[in-house]
């Protein structure tokens, strides 16, 4: 779809994929979880993006969640478990895209099809309720969050309601000190893979684009945001610093730093009592600024 209005950087054309990135990509399936009991499962193209929504009856309001995968791998059946537990605890519905992975698609590609789906979600909800929908995701996703929030600040778009980040990746420069001294804890991912995939995806776009890496961005006039993250992953630092800047900037935000649980743990262990503690604590966010605003 049309994206005039938004000054996005100009779309790319990228490279196939390693066949070992392609396996690695198949392999994932073994840890794909249904969807929970009373949450329905459908699929819809908006803005010619692919997208899984997880329905509830009379949701209170629309959360856009970007699942993660170093912007190389994942798809919206693996955050279906993830997305249908927010779902039920927020009473919201939750779409999830299936934005284009690079190498196939580098960047700015992903936050195009993020533009376009937030777009037509914008535009209902204006006809409806005139609410603005959240935007989220884990990992890169919570990177790409934060850059659609920063791109929707200077659109002809209502900015969202608010931001839910969970250990976001919001530096391609792939410098914070927590992927060094947090390298022994966090057993998902490393400073070596996180270049990688920045390789990947920004194929020689600069890092420090503040659409890239929302870090390095103005972020005065963001939503209010959420922030969890792991005290012993990798991404600690990306967490920690973009939630002391966007404080500094005057932006609303609610940071939890949680010991002794992985990168994304929220999706990546589901069971774990720290979990479900998130999700009730990312619900009570959404719910709080769907009715305070």
């Amino acid at each position: 779809m049309s994206l005039d209005g938004w000054n996005l950087p100009a779309l790319r054309g990228g490279r196939p994929a390693a066949e070992e990135l392609e396996a690695r990509r198949r392999g994932t399936a073994a840890y794909r979880e249904d969807p929970e009991p009373g949450v329905t499962v459908r699929q819809e193209l908006l803005g010619g993006v692919p997208c899984t929504f997880l329905e509830v009856p009379d949701p209170a309001l629309t959360l856009l969640y970007f699942h993660g995968g170093g912007y190389r791998m994942g798809d919206a059946d693996g955050w279906l478990g993830i997305g249908s537990r927010i779902a039920l605890a927020a009473r919201a519905r939750v779409v999830l895209p299936d934005y284009g992975l690079a190498p196939e698609v580098p960047f700015p590609g992903a936050l195009h099809d993020a533009a376009s789906v937030y777009s037509v979600i914008a535009q209902e909800s204006a006809k409806s309720d005139g609410f603005p929908p959240f935007v989220g995701g884990d990992s890169a996703g919570g990177g790409l969050a934060a850059g659609l929030a920063l791109a929707a600040r200077g659109a002809l778009v209502p900015m969202p309601a608010g931001m839910v980040l969970l250990s976001p990746w919001v530096d391609l420069t792939v410098t914070k000190p927590t992927y060094d001294s947090n390298a022994a804890t966090d057993q998902l991912i490393s400073k070596k893979s996180l270049q990688e995939a920045a390789e990947l995806y920004l194929q020689l776009h600069d890092p420090g684009d503040p659409l890239a890496s929302p870090l390095f961005a103005d972020l005065a006039g963001l939503p209010p945001v959420l922030v969890l993250a792991s005290c012993h992953e990798a991404l600690l630092g990306d967490s920690t610093a973009f939630a002391a800047r966007a404080a500094a900037a005057g932006v609303s935000v609610e940071a939890h730093l949680i010991p002794d649980v992985p990168h994304a743990w929220p999706a990546i262990e589901p069971l774990i009592p720290e979990s479900v503690e998130a999700i009730g604590t990312i619900a009570r966010f959404l719910t709080h600024n769907r009715v305070s605003r």
